[in-house]
């Protein structure tokens, strides 16, 4: 949150599993629709909330398998624990808020008398949640009774019920409504609440999202029963709650357009990008650009490859340098050429290119520097590297596009290192 001056124009605080992570869309196309637009529009002024019920073990390895871009705040544990950038900096504060009225065994003790409840794995038991599978039809009265129990021992809980199956028990404070309440007035008490706020999810657990105050909704066209029920009863006349008729992440770009919030046409909506001329210098956008057009060039997407491949060049200065994450080094214009090499290379491979955090900084009048994570998955296997663009606007106009420079690139950290003759860019 440090990283904004000043209010975010939009903040986005989105369930993952089936509302920005479609598991029914094995090319990802929906939420690198997303990454797309949030990256090129919205990345440099705006904030990025992930609020799952996933531990973060479980979160970790969802980000492994799918396309996810880093957000600048992480909810997870059904609400139960707050962190903060690409280190995950936990909120103490949030932890000391959840302790009052809450013991953990207390609560281990009591659910372990109920033989419906059947405990899910380690990884998802946390400080501040028990979480249980219990059959559809025997989840309220089970609810009931627990809740009373835990009553009389003197603790102050939540429990909640979502995807048919999950039973999370959570200290009374916790939830991810409650998440995002605390993270509202964090905001607000450093003169930074969000101009607005767009809650996106598809269970019964997001419910609480949509009853923040100011804060727009969006229930994804393929939001369970239990939430739809819920908007039924407690918000079926209220305007800033919708249901859409996309899925998953294209729900959410759905909303952003249906309210109004910005920007909602994705690179990835756009069928020629040399179509796409600007009436200013975009650094961002250009980026994001650059980097569709090298997937849809190895998928064999690209009509009049030759006009493509003299449009790149002519945006690299002739003395452009590329450094390898391997450390060698060549010029701009020749990495241009070996393009030719890998024209239709990934195709029905199930090949992605997605750039992640993507930060412009203006050094002069003419000249920025882009900084980001650019990562290829193929299949179920990613790679990525952390990358320095220099780009210039000089004697170039808006509509010709920003000259590039200088592109430096290192590993990242735990990635699959790639062989520099199967890493172009």
């Amino acid at each position: 949150m440090d990283r904004l001056a000043s209010s975010p124009r939009l903040m986005i605080v989105s369930d993952l599993d089936h509302t920005m992570v479609d598991h029914h869309d094995p090319e990802n196309l929906s939420i690198l629709r997303f990454n797309a637009l949030w990256e090129a529009k919205y990345r440099h002024d705006s904030l990025l909330v992930f609020s799952t019920g996933r531990s973060p073990v479980l979160y970790k390895q969802l980000r492994k398998e799918k396309p996810m871009l880093t957000p600048d705040i992480t909810i997870m544990s059904v609400g139960t624990e707050i962190t903060y950038g690409d280190d995950m900096v936990p909120d103490e504060g949030w932890v000391e808020f959840l302790n009052q009225k809450w013991d953990r065994n207390i609560v281990s003790e009591e659910t372990s008398k109920f033989s419906e409840l059947t405990m899910q794995s380690e990884t998802e038991q946390r400080q501040h949640k028990a979480s249980f599978y219990v059959e559809k039809g025997k989840a309220q009265e089970v609810m009931k009774t627990l809740s009373e129990r835990l009553v009389n021992r003197g603790l102050d809980v939540k429990i909640i019920y979502s995807g048919g199956m999950d039973l999370d028990v959570l200290p009374q404070g916790a939830g991810k409504g409650q998440a995002l309440a605390y993270l509202h007035k964090k905001l607000k008490d450093a003169g930074k609440l969000p101009k607005n706020t767009l809650a996106c999810g598809d269970s019964g657990n997001d419910a609480e999202l949509f009853t923040i105050p100011d804060v727009h909704g969006v229930m994804v066209q393929n939001a369970q029963e239990e939430l739809l029920q819920w908007h039924a009863e407690n918000a079926k006349n209220n305007p800033k709650i919708i249901h859409a008729t996309e899925r998953c992440a294209a729900g959410i770009i759905e909303a952003i357009g249906h309210f109004k919030l910005g920007p909602n046409i994705s690179s990835r909506d756009v069928t020629d990008l040399s179509d796409a001329k600007l009436d200013h210098f975009d650094p961002a956008y250009e980026v994001v650009k650059f980097y569709l057009f090298f997937e849809r060039w190895r998928r064999a997407e690209v009509e009049n490859a030759e006009v493509y491949l003299s449009n790149l060049k002519s945006v690299c200065s002739p003395s452009g340098v590329f450094v390898h994450p391997s450390g060698v080094e060549r010029s701009l214009h020749d990495c241009i050429d070996k393009l030719k090499d890998c024209c239709g290379d990934k195709k029905d491979k199930q090949y992605r290119v997605w750039v992640d955090q993507v930060f412009p900084s203006q050094i002069d009048s003419d000249t920025w520097i882009v900084k980001f994570k650019k990562w290829e998955q193929t299949g179920e296997e990613q790679q990525g590297c952390l990358t320095t663009v220099k780009v210039s606007s000089k004697g170039v106009k808006p509509s010709e596009g920003l000259t590039w420079l200088h592109v430096h690139q290192t590993w990242i950290a735990g990635t699959t290192q790639n062989t520099r003759n199967d890493w172009f860019f």
